[in-house]
């Protein structure tokens, strides 16, 4: 007779995206950017949120479809932009399904002992930048 033995991961919590978004913003406000970031939890809904008051006002916009994509997808948004070309495996996924995906870099799921606990986006900046900033603040709550 086999056993499993199931370990519990501890969810995305407030503090913890509260630490994201500070490191996000730290990141973006040392390369001069001003940006928007938006971390959500495991199940998509809203944790947290911070737009600079300089960022242009998509970037809240693009900051949350960003992480709900990297989210859906277990997958960096920067991973997945070839995806969706024509001739890419997702091509048709953006007009497919009515859900707010965004296949531009910026986007960047969070895992905690190997599980899918969330997810951050980072807009304001290129592209490129958005996903440093992502990407250091994930490196950062690790």
């Amino acid at each position: 007779m086999s056993t499993t033995t199931t370990v519990a991961v501890a969810p995305l919590t407030t503090p913890d995206a509260e630490a994201l978004i500070d490191a996000a913003r730290t990141a973006a406000e040392a390369a001069g950017v001003a940006v928007a970031v938006t971390v959500l939890d495991a199940g998509g809904h809203l944790l947290a949120f911070r737009r600079d008051d300089r960022a242009v006002l998509i970037a809240g916009e693009t900051s949350t479809r960003k992480a709900y994509t990297a989210l859906q997808l277990n997958a960096p948004t920067a991973d997945l932009v070839d995806a969706v070309q024509p001739g890419g495996p997702f091509h048709t996924l953006p007009t497919a399904l009515d859900r707010p995906l965004l296949f531009i870099a910026g986007g960047v799921p969070v895992h905690r002992s190997g599980r899918l606990i969330g997810a951050i986006g980072v807009g304001g900046g290129a592209p490129d930048q958005d996903h440093g900033f992502a990407t250091a603040a994930v490196r950062d709550l690790a």
